[in-house]
């Protein structure tokens, strides 16, 4: 999730600007500033927060090579106008009704096909995976996007997945920035399956507050606020948590904080040695012993573990306690190793 090296350095820059100039200079810049330029301000946030571009990561566009393009067209009810998604179907016609479907969400900075390496992998672990660029991305309707615009992209393309694969349960997935938008989605419907979210986080105000300079008073200017914490209560299935220990971008202890606060059936799945970006794939046998035991999906036949995971860290699906704080040393700030990737 690149937007936090984005929104980090940007703020950094701001609290450099405060230290440098008196409480009372300061106060002042910053009410001329809200006063004429709020639009200014949320705007440049959105653009921090999404970073939104027709990139691919490195070579991951060659992976999506073999996917069905799908175009999903509504019409926006916040500008009134029509809109398209461009997204990516990995997955063919579902088997049988036991089939599972999933509605992936990206994060920052990256279009679908940058996606495509994880794409593969959740379709190794026994799902049909449709991935959507948000508007703003690829080669979606353009625009800049916004929370709202994002939200409203999420409840199109699960509405597009209902209606053509009605019999079939269908999971929520969402990577960083696209975890909390999957929350926000999942805390809305009520015909999700389970909900999958990985290296996300709680708010961008916690994760601004994770910050060395995270003492400043950020919070209040926050425009784009994604505050899963309050969401993830109202989930009606579900829930697994995915966390790499040796995230540098957004601290474990976030996910953990997101595991708590949910009521439903719940996992908080810990990968040693995963960072922000590589968890999902050297967690890859975590992931299936973590399907099998709070979705209670079957493992595809012919399909073998991937990547050099290690055992499974995690608290157990409810009803049953959640382990300590202190049982899971890794999640404190201070055992974190590495950096991410």
């Amino acid at each position: 999730m690149d937007f936090v090296v984005e929104l980090s350095g940007s703020f950094a820059c701001l609290s450099a600007f405060m230290k440098s100039w008196s409480l009372f200079a300061s106060a002042t810049a910053l009410v001329a500033l809200l006063a004429g330029g709020c639009s200014t301000l949320d705007e440049r946030q959105r653009e921090w927060i999404f970073q939104p571009s027709d990139r691919s990561w490195g070579n991951s566009e060659a992976m999506s090579q073999g996917m069905d393009d799908v175009w999903i067209d509504f019409k926006s009810s916040l500008t009134g106008e029509p809109a398209r998604l461009h997204g990516l179907w990995l997955g063919g016609a579902p088997e049988s009704a036991d089939t599972p479907v999933l509605l992936y969400l990206h994060g920052a900075r990256y279009n679908v096909a940058g996606s495509a390496p994880r794409m593969r992998r959740m379709h190794e672990l026994g799902f049909s995976v449709l991935a959507i660029d948000y508007r703003g991305f690829g080669k979606s309707s353009k625009g800049l996007p916004s929370e709202d615009s994002a939200r409203e992209d999420a409840r199109a393309a699960w509405a597009w997945l209902a209606a053509r694969h009605p019999k079939q349960p269908r999971y929520i997935f969402g990577h960083s920035l696209g975890g909390a938008i999957g929350i926000d989605l999942a805390s809305r419907v009520n015909d999700e399956s389970g909900t999958i979210v990985e290296s996300t986080f709680t708010s961008i105000a916690d994760v601004a507050s994770s910050f060395k300079w995270g003492w400043l008073p950020f919070g209040p200017f926050i425009t784009q606020r994604f505050e899963a914490i309050s969401k993830v209560k109202d989930i009606g299935a579900p829930l697994l948590v995915v966390h790499g220990a040796a995230d540098s971008l957004i601290n474990p202890t976030l996910g953990r904080k997101l595991y708590d606060a949910a009521t439903v059936p719940k996992m908080f799945v810990l990968v040693e040695g995963g960072s922000h970006h590589n968890a999902n794939s050297i967690g890859q046998a975590q992931y299936r012993a973590a399907l099998s035991q709070l979705f209670r999906m079957k493992e595809p036949p012919t399909e073998t573990a991937t990547g050099g995971a290690t055992p499974t860290q995690a608290a157990p699906a409810a009803p049953l306690p959640a382990p300590a704080p202190s049982e899971t040393t890794a999640l404190r700030p201070n055992h974190l190793p590495g950096q991410a990737i």
